[in-house]
C-alpha cells in the first residue's frame, strides 16, 4: 500500500494538537428502578447457577477413597 504524501501546512498541524472541543456530551441517563432490579436479578441468577453447579459437581469430581461400594450387574450375581 502506498501512502499519498501531500504537503500540509505546519500551522494546521500545530492547531490540531491544541484543538479542544467546546461541545459537551449529553449527561448519561440514570437507570430506572426496574432496570436496576432486572440487572440485579440477572446477576443473582448467574451467580446462583455457578454456585449450584459447583455444589452438585463437587461430589462427581471428588476421588472416592473407599472402594467398599462396587457396582455389579445382575448377570454377575448369578455366577
Amino acid at each position: 500500500m502506498f501512502r499519498r504524501r501531500e504537503p500540509v501546512p505546519f500551522a494546521f498541524i500545530a492547531e490540531a494538537d491544541k484543538f479542544r472541543s467546546n461541545v459537551t456530551p449529553p449527561p448519561r441517563e440514570r437507570a430506572s428502578a426496574s432496570q436496576i432490579l432486572g440487572r440485579t436479578l440477572i446477576g443473582l441468577t448467574v451467580v446462583a447457577g455457578l454456585v449450584g453447579s459447583l455444589i452438585f459437581g463437587m461430589p462427581a469430581m471428588s476421588a472416592d477413597q473407599s472402594p467398599a461400594h462396587q457396582q455389579q450387574s445382575e448377570a454377575a450375581e448369578g455366577r
